[in-house]
């Protein structure tokens, strides 16, 4: 399928062990989705890499250390506002957002990974963000790359995902 210029595979072949959702949460915008919930099989192996930039945002912050305790079991991305350069308020919404996410999914606050894309400077809507969780988790599915995709766009004009069969 072509969307714009750039062609979105036909076939989108799910993971097994990975299951997605995307919603609108109300973070920037009405009625688009910004709030991404990735929930990962406990039997995965996965690995994250980082800036190393030392000025570097706050779910950047928690993510390095949840991830250095425990792997992960979900990853919630938001978009519209990066919670970047919002000190230790912004990483505090970063761990109130894991620490909701981790109660309605009954796991570790530590396995949860947080992420935010978007506006930088301006504290984050994680009220909204939380607020969002439930119909996420409510909707996760194996054959939602194509809506998380849509879902973490910020200015990008179309989705950036590719697919092939093992």
């Amino acid at each position: 399928m072509a969307v714009g210029n750039v062609s979105v595979p036909d076939v989108i072949y799910p993971i097994d062990g990975i299951k997605l959702s995307a919603t609108a949460a109300g973070v920037r915008y009405k009625d688009r989705d910004d709030l991404v919930v990735i929930e990962i099989s406990d039997k995965a192996t996965t690995a994250v890499v980082t800036t190393k930039n030392t000025f570097c945002a706050a779910p950047v912050r928690v993510l390095r250390e949840h991830f250095a305790k425990v792997s992960p079991r979900y990853l919630v991305t938001n978009t519209g506002n990066a919670n970047a350069g919002t000190g230790a308020d912004g990483k505090r919404r970063a761990i109130d957002i894991c620490t909701a996410l981790a109660e309605k999914a009954g796991v570790d606050t530590n396995t949860i990974l947080p992420f935010s894309t978007g506006v930088i400077g301006e504290p984050l809507n994680s009220d909204a963000v939380i607020a969002g969780l439930d119909n996420a988790l409510a909707n996760l599915a194996s054959d939602s790359w194509l809506a998380a995709a849509n879902g973490i766009r910020t200015t990008d004009t179309i989705p950036k995902l590719a697919s092939q069969k093992n």
